[in-house]
């Protein structure tokens, strides 16, 4: 035992040797003369007992022991013992990847200096420091040229080691998400993050229902929960930018966001924020635009929203400087925002196409009007237009109505994009990019008359939805084309028709109303919408509000321009009252042309309708009545009633004087009631003087003959 004693200290006398090669000339001397000593001795034990042993250092911190056995002997007993004294020597002393060898070749002495050999594997531990184990330290402190002769241990070594697996060659080697954890399941090396990255390259090659079955799969396979394990140990110590590509990786292939997996790592990331450069600031942020909303990815959004406020003018990709701004959140405080509005305009002579195209998303998805950035974008992508794919038009169209915003020369230059090839578009596309311009109130006009022949020339596509889209969209708009309206209008009514069995009955009202809206009545819709079951169904289920007031629209449509349906009596429920005040400066210029007395306000009519101002002429127009002088009259016919309406914009269609559907529906139903409707459009009037704002009223009102009749009395007056 007193062998065993003198074997044990002398190793121990190794290790601190090794690291601390500064000592004191003759304490050295000590210690290598010992060491000397205890190497020849092992030396003579490895020729019987040859081992080969090899000290690793786990993601979680700990050096496990691999050791692996050729013989068995007598001295097996005492040294397990020695191993395991000196693995907890070597667990505390050494906290990089430590790789110990011993046996035959396993040392190399040169003079009297015995040096054990230590190696580093830097792929285990990236973010420590690493020795070069191809150079020595010597007695006199002179680094020394090591050359290690390679024995058959070592060479057992190499052929046991994982090789590192590379992302890409891992994706293009496998076929599916099973074969990568098949092949960590044989060899894991570090970093894990590999193994997710390629699992979501191989993902996205796949079809939506191949996808679903290899996530399953996925799931299912045995080396996933280690693969799981694996990266949660290693997420401390490997690079951050893989440490961002696993978690986007986990995201996309649809691990569920609550699991301890996500949100360890959510943690990690939070902690190890700091290291981001603009790789993983853009990589980061596509993670939380992707993830829901929760306590840990809250945090980690505000402590990006801090970091891009720091480092927003040392952002040089404009890629990245969109992806920041389109993760931070519509919730960011607005001086970031402008800062990042900023940031963007000082770019702006660096933007492509495809950014131009993708600046509308981004202020979208961070609510930020900047109205200065879109019209430079706008002008670049209307320039660039030819060519651009149908998904960028509509998130284009899409993001200028989340953000109120409205370029005329931006959307005509996409509808006369898609009319010029039309041809090579599908009418579901285009009818996409047409409900997108009615939200507008944009009416494309060469574009809707090709949608018009080519739907009533293949009616093929229409289903429900399509078809009340199609209606709504071309009665909202009021566009009918001289030549193929009542063609196109008998295809629509057929295909409703044709759908009678199985539509909705709120679609049904929708249909209805819109071919109502443009004068067209088809009977069999119309006689399954008036059946009481449906009327029942529509005033109790669904937004009833919505449906009085359609219901309504249809019983005025019938009963004014329908003479089948004459005779058709809706009992419906009343509209809630509306609080209208007729125009005042409009008041003050009728006053001041007419006198008080010839016209009166805010006047309700039959079915539900409202005109501003109502005046009473004779029947040429060319004199106002005073309202008491009219009920002396006896025949109708010798006045004119005048039906004034004050509009805004928006009954409109967009950049034009063309009537939206439900004001032209008013002045038709208007005129078959007896009225010769005016239409003063508010904006035109607040720009005018008194005096201008009377001569143009004096316009509207009195006929053209009357006009010229009184400019001749007045010339000969003169």
């Amino acid at each position: 035992m007193c062998f065993l004693s003198y074997l044990e200290a002398t190793c121990v006398c190794v290790i601190l040797t090794t690291l601390k090669p500064f000592e004191s000339v003759s304490v050295a001397r000590k210690m290598k003369n010992r060491a000397g000593s205890f190497l020849w001795n092992l030396r003579q034990f490895s020729t019987l007992v040859p081992t080969g042993r090899t000290v690793r250092l786990y993601p979680s911190g700990f050096c496990r022991p691999k050791i692996v056995y050729s013989n068995w002997n007598l001295f097996q007993s005492y040294l397990s013992n020695f191993d395991n004294r000196m693995k907890s020597s070597i667990r505390y002393l050494f906290q990089d990847a430590l790789i110990f060898k011993s046996g035959g070749d396993g040392f190399q002495t040169k003079g009297i200096s015995t040096a054990a050999v230590l190696t580093v594997d830097r792929l285990l531990c990236p973010r420590r420091l690493s020795f070069n184990s191809e150079h020595f330290v010597s007695d006199n402190g002179l680094k020394k040229n090591f050359h290690h002769e390679p024995s058959n241990e070592d060479v057992l070594t190499k052929r046991t080691k994982p090789t590192p697996i590379n992302c890409r060659k891992l994706s293009q080697e496998c076929n599916s998400l099973s074969d990568v954890l098949d092949i960590f399941s044989k060899a894991p090396t570090f970093p894990s993050s590999n193994y997710f990255s390629a699992m979501w390259t191989i993902a996205k090659r796949m079809s939506d229902d191949q996808k679903r079955f290899e996530k399953q799969l996925m799931f299912n396979h045995p080396a996933f929960s280690q693969l799981c394990e694996q990266i949660m140990r290693e997420a401390k110590i490997m690079h951050y930018d893989n440490l961002l590509f696993s978690l986007h990786a986990m995201v996309k292939l649809g691990i569920p966001q609550n699991t301890l997996l996500v949100q360890t790592l959510l943690r990690v990331v939070q902690e190890r924020i700091n290291e981001c450069d603009e790789t993983c600031l853009s990589v980061l942020s596509t993670i939380l635009e992707a993830m829901e909303p929760c306590k840990n990815v809250d945090v980690l959004r505000a402590g990006l929203r801090m970091l891009v406020d720091q480092q927003v003018w040392k952002i040089e990709r404009v890629f990245t400087l969109q992806t920041v701004m389109k993760c931070i959140g519509k919730d960011a405080p607005i001086g970031l925002k402008r800062k990042l509005e900023m940031k963007a305009l000082k770019e702006l002579d660096q933007f492509s196409v495809l950014n131009s195209q993708h600046m509308f998303a981004v202020l979208a998805a961070m609510n930020h009007r900047s109205i200065v950035l879109l019209n430079e974008c706008s002008k670049i992508v209307t320039s660039n237009i030819h060519g651009c794919p149908f998904k960028i038009l509509i998130s284009i169209l899409q993001s200028c109505r989340d953000l109120q915003y409205i370029n005329i020369d931006l959307f005509k230059g996409i509808a006369d994009y898609v009319a010029t090839t039309f041809d090579m578009w599908k009418l579901k596309k285009v009818l996409f990019l047409l409900i997108s311009f009615e939200n507008f109130g944009f009416r494309p006009v060469s574009l809707m008359d090709l949608f018009m022949k080519k739907a009533a020339d293949e009616p093929g596509f229409l289903n429900v939805k399509s078809l009340v889209s199609i209606l709504h969209v071309y009665s909202s708009l009021n566009h009918f084309h001289k030549c193929w309206t009542h063609e196109f209008l008998e295809v629509m009514a057929s295909a409703l028709t044709g759908s009678l069995h199985h539509i909705s009955s709120e679609n049904l009202l929708n249909a209805v109303c819109s071919f109502c809206l443009m004068n067209h009545f088809p009977l069999a819709p119309i006689n399954q919408l008036l059946q009481k079951d449906i009327i029942h169904d529509l005033l109790t289920s669904g937004d009833v509000e919505r449906n009085v007031h359609k219901l309504h629209v249809l019983a005025a449509c019938l009963k004014l321009e329908a003479p089948c349906h004459k005779d058709t009596h809706l009992v419906l429920p009343q509209l809630p009252p509306t609080s209208l005040h007729p125009h005042a400066k409009v008041a003050e210029v009728l006053s001041s042309l007419l006198g008080e007395g010839c016209f009166s306000k805010s006047v309700w009519l039959p079915h539900n309708y409202y005109i501003d101002f109502e005046i009473r002429m004779d029947a040429n127009r060319s004199q106002a009545l005073a309202f008491s002088d009219v009920d002396a009259v006896t025949s109708a016919t010798n006045i004119q009633r005048v039906a004034v309406l004050c509009v805004p914009r928006s009954t409109y269609c967009l950049d034009s004087t063309h009537p939206r559907g439900f004001l032209a529906m008013k002045m038709r139903h208007l005129k078959v009631m007896g009225f010769h409707v005016i239409l003063v459009n508010n904006w035109e009037v607040e720009k005018l003087e008194m005096k201008d704002a009377v001569t143009f009223l004096k316009t509207k009102i009195y006929s053209p003959e009357a006009l010229s009749t009184a400019d001749i009395d007045l010339q000969s007056t003169c």
